[in-house]
């Protein structure tokens, strides 16, 4: 038990969601602040789909699945994701903070009744159309295909891979079917990703430092 535990001493990092929280329930609740509507002219040709609410619930259940399977299988590979992750995460929540922004493109009237239409009312509900630009639904995808892509555990499972694609992609586009996001939430989320992608895998040695992977 105690090498088991001492093998996954670096989930230590898992900590900061407890800042994320903190910070994203504070933004989410604030209301003494002036908020810059986000949209644009192609969010007129993208029409509302509920099915896309499939893959936006499961969101939650991928990126959480590629942590914690990054965990348990390599540690080098498990600071890279979660260093994207968080990083990015923080960065927009600092975004949220001094640029408060939101988006006016919730569907009032659906055109359909049916159970998925029930969920997206469900997300209108509970989650405020604020704190949009950039999107860290669209963001945490694009880093958790990333940190699939790359395993090397995974490198001669193509079927998970390209499933990765396939969801990571529907997630994304999830978001702007739903009317969740706009599709500058979408730009400015990807132009962040491969910023960071750059920063977290590409640009740096960090990682390849003994005393941190091993």
């Amino acid at each position: 038990m105690k090498t088991h535990v001492k093998n996954l001493k670096h989930a230590w990092v898992l900590l900061y969601m407890f800042v994320y929280f903190a910070w994203f329930f504070y933004l989410e609740n604030r209301t003494n602040v002036d908020f810059t509507s986000i949209s644009c002219k192609i969010d007129d040709f993208i029409p509302f789909n509920e099915i896309f609410v499939i893959p936006y619930i499961l969101w939650f259940v991928y990126i959480c699945v590629v942590v914690l399977y990054l965990l348990f299988v390599s540690k080098k590979e498990f600071y890279q994701c979660t260093a994207f992750l968080f990083t990015g995460m923080t960065i927009c929540l600092f975004i949220y903070t001094i640029w408060p922004n939101s988006q006016d493109l919730r569907v009032q009237t659906f055109p359909r009744n049916n159970i998925l239409t029930d969920l997206v009312n469900m997300f209108y509900t509970t989650d405020t159309p604020t704190n949009v630009c950039p999107s860290i639904h669209v963001y945490n995808s694009i880093g958790a295909h990333i940190a699939v892509w790359r395993c090397k555990s995974l490198k001669k499972n193509q079927f998970i891979r390209y499933g990765s694609l396939v969801l990571a992609s529907l997630i994304c586009l999830s978001t702007m079917f739903i009317k969740q996001h706009s599709f500058i939430d979408f730009a400015c989320a990807s132009l962040l990703a491969a910023v960071m992608y750059i920063l977290v895998y590409k640009g740096s040695s960090f990682f390849d430092k003994n005393k941190v992977c091993l």
